[in-house]
């Protein structure tokens, strides 16, 4: 017999699946120079609790992804302290989609903490 699935662990999963992105777009704009992995992933643990939005492991895949679809650019370097390391900066594409997005986040969280909130009147703009 199988046991149910939480369905905590599913809804922070399937929010977290186009978050990620979001989030990487929005780190590498910050930053005043390229970043690797392990230094993405520090700074955004140290803005607090990321709720288990972003393993380690599955960073690396969103950054890909990202970099594949032209918004992102990537070089090696060598790395005195281990292997090499792939530095990551947003492109020029990267930073308008960067900036959609954000509009896209904000009208659906807007939305979303409306209803949670019981504002159910419906507005156009």
């Amino acid at each position: 017999m199988t046991e149910p699935r939480d369905p905590n662990k599913k809804f922070q999963k399937e929010l977290n699946a186009g978050t990620v992105a979001l989030v990487l777009l929005s780190v590498l704009s910050q930053a005043k120079e390229p970043m690797y992995g392990y230094q993405i992933s520090k700074r955004i643990e140290a803005r607090g609790e990321t709720v288990g939005m972003l393993k380690h492991g599955s960073l690396y895949p969103v950054l890909r992804s990202l970099e594949k679809g032209g918004l992102l650019e990537s070089r090696v370097e060598p790395s005195s302290t281990g292997p090499p390391r792939r530095y990551y900066h947003i492109t020029h594409t990267g930073r308008g989609t960067l900036a959609a997005w954000t509009g896209i986040w904000n009208q659906n969280r807007e939305f979303v903490d409306d209803l949670l909130k019981g504002n159910n009147h419906v507005s156009r703009n």
